[in-house]
């Protein structure tokens, strides 16, 4: 990485070098933005950013992945206007730092990651949070302020009126475990996961783009539930829903379904992977992904026979897509010795079914952001 940064800008002496990994949720989607409960694990696959001041007043950005250099006067970042492509991501963490009292300092930056585009595995969280610790440059920051900064990015700058899963997640993870995380209240608890059992993302190679997807659709169906019912959905049980239910149009009270029963899950999952439980957690993420993909209907014909298929294979307990959905990863959970057959039938039921070979990413829970090692 070093390297490339001599090879791009001259010098890389001084350099600090920043990581911010991506995620998988292990259950609880589309929760977050109505302040509900999530079960994500923070990934190895993380963007990394190499960073060195600039003597000459420009904010240079360099992107690997997509060999593009963006070149910007420092003091006009605080002016600037979305440009509605991936500089977005980093400028509008600028801007919010610049709002929060930490004006931009210029810098040449390298991005570099490994957290792959559009498949639910959150690498525009990863380069919000790998962006503002470069930006910081070592200034002191609370963490749970700093998530909630990167958060305003996205919703403010970038246009997705996102939740906190992703950015929190991003800063908070640990090392094998996951983390429970209560999107009203902001505060966390450490899962630790089965030794027994591993986690496999599939990327089903279809590319979502939440802003311009029915993801504000569902924002907004979720906010109307919830003003006729006078309460926050993570406030009702399932039973007290169903209750009530009738009381919203159909497709309403079919997405408010998904986010009560969803939250239920989460606490359900939780309670199974402290009791070693491995056949109910199996159950809990087949039941999330019929409910994502029939009441809240995110889900696509990729998603599903990745799932359907993964569910016929021996060893594995349970599946389900993870992430915003419209394409994007599953997630499965399984035995760890089935994970070679695991990989070798999925990618051959896939290749048969849609010409397209998926790719496989390990999911071991890893820790959160940080300045990180030069090799990414």
């Amino acid at each position: 990485m070093l390297e490339t940064f001599r090879q791009l800008f001259g010098s890389a002496e001084g350099a600090r070098i920043y990581r911010a990994p991506g995620r998988v949720n292990l259950i609880g989607e589309h929760t977050d933005y109505t302040l509900g409960f999530v079960l994500p694990v923070a990934l190895d696959l993380a963007t990394h950013i190499a960073a060195v001041p600039s003597p000459d007043g420009m904010l240079r950005i360099y992107s690997q992945q997509r060999r593009e250099l963006r070149e910007f006067t420092a003091a006009g970042i605080p002016q600037r206007q979305p440009a509605h492509d991936w500089t977005d991501y980093p400028i509008g963490v600028a801007v919010e730092l610049a709002r929060a009292g930490f004006p931009l300092a210029p810098a040449n930056l390298l991005i570099c990651s490994s957290v792959p585009e559009g498949s639910g595995l959150s690498s525009s969280a990863a380069l919000e949070v790998a962006s503002a610790l470069a930006f910081l440059s070592g200034r002191a920051i609370d963490p749970l302020d700093l998530a909630r900064l990167c958060q305003r990015a996205e919703r403010n700058f970038v246009g997705v009126p996102c939740g906190i899963m992703d950015q929190y997640i991003s800063i908070f993870g640990r090392r094998n475990s996951a983390v429970e995380i209560d999107c009203r209240s902001l505060g966390h608890r450490f899962v630790p996961l089965p030794e027994s059992i591993t986690f496999t993302a599939v990327n089903s190679m279809v590319k979502h783009a939440l802003a311009g997807s029915a993801y504000k659709d569902r924002v907004a169906e979720c906010a109307a539930a919830a003003d006729a019912l006078g309460l926050p959905l993570r406030d009702f049980s399932p039973s007290q829903f169903e209750s009530k239910a009738h009381n919203l149009p159909p497709l309403v009270a079919r997405r408010a379904r998904h986010v009560v029963t969803e939250n239920a899950r989460v606490a359900d999952f939780v309670e199974s992977s402290m009791r070693g439980d491995l056949a109910r957690m199996g159950r809990l993420m087949v039941e999330s992904h019929r409910s994502l993909q029939n009441d809240y209907e995110v889900s696509c014909p990729e998603l599903d026979f990745l799932v359907d298929t993964a569910l016929s294979i021996d060893g594995v307990y349970g599946s389900r897509m993870t992430g915003g959905g419209f394409g994007g990863c599953t997630v499965t959970m399984l035995r760890p010795d089935a994970l070679p057959h695991f990989q070798q039938q999925i990618v051959s039921a896939y290749e048969a079914r849609f010409q397209v070979t998926p790719q496989l990413y390990p999911c071991h829970p890893s820790p959160g952001a940080g300045e990180g090692p030069a090799n990414p």
